[in-house]
């Protein structure tokens, strides 16, 4: 073992350096709160916003439009009904959901304990260490024990993070909107520092939690490090397993809405986008929070806490973890907490040193964001390294210890930073209505719906191929120099500034959300537009945001794939060896199949909607002359039972695959199974993104008008714009469902059979056995 030099951050340095960063998150997260709060849902406060003390963020401007202040009791009286109709939907939906996942959890933490548990009998003695011989390790049945604890803690985590995204979001929405009435740059504030909120109470908690149960676990670990991180790795699971259910039971119940809204609404009544007179308007409203805002936040805490374990588990076995350097051990998570400042100093330069005046400022804002985090984050990896890695350490490769430089880390982890930046960027040239891709797929408009869907697909699948270049050298540069420790501080280094993606991609629903309520409380043609100017941009990072998400996805599987290669002992997985082959075929099946059930799911939900939809406007009289109200609490109920219900069999797909597999086939046909699932979930998982995106985009680019060409596919209700709806109806389930599920699915069952290594190894390959 080559013994290495001392880092120049101490351990006391790193054990103060890392919740300190968290705290500082946290705190920063509620001072964007407060600042949102400040802006008034009660008419009195607003009607006097006039003669309050003027301050810089304009909360005490005078109205700009004059033709607002006539009845602006009314119109703030309206939005704050209407944001606490949709806020109340997206809680009871949240607790509903969040009730048959407890149970979920519950079962699934009994399986990891008894599986775990089993491997020694359930024996209570010390065991020799499987890296070093010479040692006494933990029992398997601590492992057991301690794998449970954090999964129910990811699992937990995961669920407050998402919840209270979402209630973040529905506390902004209808302030968003009254702020649109100053002028775009006030709303465009108030949205992305509601985003930020979201971001940096995400990056803090995950970062927090994940800290603060390593040193728990240590109490009782001690000098087993390799024990440690081997049942932290439940947290990942944990996280995800979240994840995963808050994704397919959000997409599901937003985009039934969504289609059942546009279907009827738009093609066959003719009414605009969010009309009140629409029954299903309440439930899209709803389904962006729970699934846009909740879901995301939940997937992306996932790929967080599993590629910061997958960086674990690999250098607990590597010299940090034998010579028990404690500040070394933490550089994944004293990345993170640097990117949590980098994402503070970023989010000022949004809200505070630069002010939007203008529409066509807004996507530039955001994209400046995410130029200027990742810009800063290199420095700050550089100075991590330097002060955090000793000058040269060996990391576990195969059986053999690797020598690495921490120059080298380094470069892994600015890889992944920029490999990201990059995914991000094609991702926003394919899916923004600024560039030739959408504006190509308007056109196809012109001919009807059929063509529309060809050129959208077919911009799709030339999506991925930019990404899954930056995807494979960042692979090749961080695996050439650190083994599978570099792909899993790459995959880290994407999700560095995960507080500022997170920011950028909660501000889409926002922004959505306030267009809506602006819709719906009658407010004036100039302030739907300055809204919808934000929900444009809102979509196309929000397309980036799912760039981000499956890119990290694809490092985080591969590097989970490669800690569950060398905890479950195998040395080469040979494609030529049947048992791995047949594994490849079917992993590379299992994205389809879940696909597939994801999109039926929204297809049979929809339908239920579309006719309840059909219904009120047949039977309600006055409803299309806007004389009576429509009933909004059925289709939210609608949604609601529809997602509750058609979640559970794409989750029970993910969840068991690994076990079953695992159980019956043994670890190399399940490294196969591992293998063949990355490889085409990624595909699918940006072609779907990015399809349904452009689609979305084109439909609002006929919309908005902006262009001789756009003007002279519309106006809406005009055959091409008709067909562009059609073609946004189709990619809504790809973009929102199906698509941001994928790497959901990749990670998990990586992950999954990473926590279910020891068993495997031991007692699984029944079938193969017996043969």
């Amino acid at each position: 073992m080559s013994s290495s030099s001392t880092t120049l951050l101490p351990d006391l340095g790193a054990e103060i350096l890392i919740p300190v960063c968290a705290v500082v998150g946290i705190l920063f997260s509620l001072v964007q709160w407060a600042l949102v709060s400040k802006v008034k849902l009660s008419p009195d406060s607003s009607a006097h916003a006039g003669s309050d003390k003027s301050g810089k963020n304009g909360y005490a401007d005078y109205l700009i439009d004059e033709e607002e202040n006539v009845n602006d009791h009314s119109v703030v009286a309206k939005c704050a009904e209407i944001q606490s109709i949709i806020s109340e939907g997206a809680t009871s939906f949240l607790f509903t959901e969040y009730q048959y996942v407890g149970v979920f959890m519950t079962a699934f933490a009994l399986l990891i304990f008894l599986f775990l548990g089993s491997v020694e009998g359930f024996s209570t003695k010390s065991q020799p260490c499987s890296y070093d011989e010479t040692r006494t390790c933990k029992p398997a049945l601590a492992t057991a024990v301690f794998s449970t604890i954090s999964f129910l803690l990811g699992g937990f985590t995961s669920v407050v993070s998402g919840f209270l995204g979402m209630k973040i979001a529905t506390y902004a929405n209808a302030r968003t909107t009254l702020e649109a009435r100053k002028g775009v740059g006030k709303a465009f504030i108030t949205a992305f520092r509601s985003g930020a909120v979201m971001g940096f109470l995400l990056a803090a908690n995950g970062l927090l939690v994940l800290y603060i149960a390593i040193n728990l676990f240590k109490l009782y670990y001690g000098e087993d490090w390799g024990g440690l991180f081997e049942a932290i790795t439940g947290y990942g699971l944990g996280g995800s397993s979240m994840a995963l259910f808050g994704r397919v039971g959000g997409g599901i119940y937003t985009k039934a809405a969504d289609v059942g809204a546009d279907l009827v609404g738009k093609v066959e009544r003719n009414i605009p986008e969010d009309d009140p007179r629409n029954p299903a308007v309440i439930a899209d409203n709803v389904g962006d929070n729970v699934g846009d805002i909740a879901g995301m936040g939940s997937d992306l805490f996932g790929s967080y806490a599993e590629s910061s374990c997958a960086a674990l588990v690999v250098a607990s076995i590597s010299s940090f973890g034998i010579n028990h350097e404690f500040t070394a051990m933490m550089y994944p998570l004293i990345v993170s907490s640097m990117g949590i400042i980098v994402c503070l100093i970023t989010t000022l330069f949004a809200t505070d040193f630069f002010e939007i005046k203008t529409v066509k400022e807004i996507e530039p804002a955001l994209k400046w964001q995410l130029i200027i985090s990742t810009v800063l984050m290199t420095i700050g990896i550089a100075i991590v390294s330097w002060i955090a890695l000793p000058s040269s350490f060996t990391i576990f490769n195969f059986g053999i210890q690797k020598e690495v430089k921490n120059w080298q880390l380094f470069l892994c982890v600015g890889v992944g930073l920029w490999a990201g930046l990059i995914i991000g960027f094609v991702t926003e040239y394919f899916t923004s209505n600024a560039y030739s891709p959408v504006q190509d797929v308007a056109d196809s408009c012109r001919t009807g719906a059929a063509t529309n869907v060809i050129f959208g697909l077919a911009l799709g699948y030339k999506s991925v191929i930019i990404p899954i270049f930056a995807i494979a050298v960042s692979i090749f540069v961080s695996f050439s120099f650190a083994a599978m420790y570099g792909i899993a501080v790459a995959a880290l280094g994407m999700l560095s500034t995960i507080a500022t993606g997170l920011a950028i991609d909660a501000y889409g629903p926002i922004s959505d959300n306030a267009g809506g309520i602006a819709e719906m409380a009658g407010m004036s043609h100039r302030i739907r537009e300055r809204t919808d100017a934000l929900d444009a941009a809102g979509n196309t990072t929000a397309a980036i945001g799912k760039g981000f998400a499956i890119g990290s996805a694809a490092l985080v599987s591969l590097a989970l794939f490669g800690a569950f290669v060398s905890r479950a002992n195998i040395t080469t997985v040979d494609v030529l060896t049947p048992k791995v082959f047949i594994g490849l075929l079917v992993g590379a099946m299992l994205p389809y199949w879940f696909s597939a059930m994801t999109m039926k799911s929204v297809g049979s939900a929809a339908l239920k909607m579309v006719e309840e939809v059909r219904r009120q406007f047949n039977t309600i009289p006055g409803l299309m002359e806007g004389s009576a109200k429509p009933d909004y609490a059925n289709c939210v109920k609608i949604s609601t039972d529809a997602s509750i219900k058609e979640m559970i069999p794409p989750g029970a797909l993910v969840m068991l695959t690994p076990l079953i597999v695992g159980i019956f086939f043994g670890v190399e046909t399940l490294s196969g199974v591992l293998a063949g699932s990355l490889v085409s979930g990624v595909q699918i998982a940006i072609s779907a993104s990015n399809t349904g995106g452009a689609w979305d985009n084109a439909k609002k680019y006929i919309e908005a008008g902006a262009s001789e060409h756009a003007r002279s596919l519309g106006p809406k209700g005009s055959d091409p714009h008709k067909a562009a709806v059609i073609g946004d109806t189709v990619g809504d389930p790809l973009k929102d469902t199906s698509g941001p599920s994928l790497n959901i699915l990749i990670k998990l069952m990586a992950v999954e059979s990473l926590v279910f290594a020891p068993f495997f190894t031991t007692h699984g390959g029944l079938l193969f056995k017996i043969f």
